[in-house]
């Protein structure tokens, strides 16, 4: 289940709102201040964020800026403030979508369902192991969160390696997983001079060569 932040200081409209996602199958931790939001968001597993930005104790937009530096999580503004400068800051500072007060309770649905669509889309892409971070949809690696550059066929032996850790991979397995698809029929030797080169640029010792058998890729791979 989706579990959905509410910062919403007006507590009837926060429980509209809640019932509303709640009939949809969203979980919803509904804030009423920012520092309940801040406590609730500490405790991790938010998938999307809907919130006010004049609230009693602060600014949703500072709330936002801090969410943005530890997590890229779905940000939906839900205010009042509708003059160009005030929508133009909100999506300055984060956010992924902004509606104006009085709104259609069914666009915000709508809305929300569509992020969660694309999170679900994206679920899975996104491959973490040994300190390397390997984006599956725009193909781009980083090693203690410096880029890396791989050649094609690089990147397309390490996902095929970490896509299939702690499993031997044998060299005829890689070769028709990463280059005879393609129709590259190639030698044996090519794979071993792929995985030197990206042992090289990892600075990796999470790949292994099982003598006789082929390589694996030793460390657990997290995937997001």
């Amino acid at each position: 289940m989706k579990r959905i932040l509410l910062l919403e200081d007006d507590k009837a409209l926060n429980r509209g709102i809640s019932l509303k996602l709640e009939k949809e199958g969203y979980e919803v931790l509904s804030a009423f201040s920012l520092k309940e939001a801040k406590a609730l968001f500490q405790k991790g597993s938010i998938d999307l964020v809907i919130s006010d930005i004049t609230l009693s104790d602060g600014s949703g937009m500072d709330f936002c800026r801090e969410v943005r530096q530890k997590s890229e999580v779905f940000i939906i503004f839900l205010t009042a403030l509708d003059q160009e400068v005030d929508i133009v800051n909100g999506y300055d500072c984060g956010a992924d979508d902004y509606m104006t007060k009085p709104f259609s309770l069914l666009v915000l649905i709508s809305k929300v369902n569509a992020l969660m669509r694309r999170a679900g889309q994206q679920e899975g892409q996104i491959l973490l192991s040994d300190g390397i971070e390997v984006n599956c949809l725009t193909m781009q690696v980083y090693r203690q969160k410096e880029p890396v550059i791989l050649s094609k066929k690089e990147l397309q032996l390490l996902i095929c390696l970490m896509e299939h850790a702690g499993t031997v991979m044998t060299k005829e397995q890689i070769l028709e997983m990463v280059w005879d698809r393609e129709g590259q029929f190639v030698d044996e030797n090519t794979v071993t001079v792929n995985i030197s080169r990206l042992k090289s640029k990892l600075h990796t010792n999470a790949i292994e060569n099982v003598r006789g058998l082929g390589y694996i890729w030793t460390d657990t791979v997290t995937k997001k």
